[in-house]
């Protein structure tokens, strides 16, 4: 999800702010077969081991002319 605003600063000249997020609503995003620990002998057998990050949010600016 991404929002943006650009402003204008002076004719030829514009100030851009851009927000991005992403995985917003946190939904986890496990990595497939590898995620699950499937060594029978291991303490964490069965267990979910990996995952994706959860929410990342970034900010960025940008000035055009």
């Amino acid at each position: 999800m991404a929002v943006m605003k650009d402003i204008s600063l002076t004719p030829g000249k514009s100030l851009q702010i851009r927000l991005e997020a992403f995985n917003v609503f946190n939904h986890p995003q496990f990595y497939g077969a590898g995620s699950v620990d499937g060594n029978i002998t291991s303490s964490t057998f069965g267990q979910i081991v990996a995952a994706a990050s959860p929410r990342l949010i970034q900010l960025a600016a940008k000035v055009m002319f």
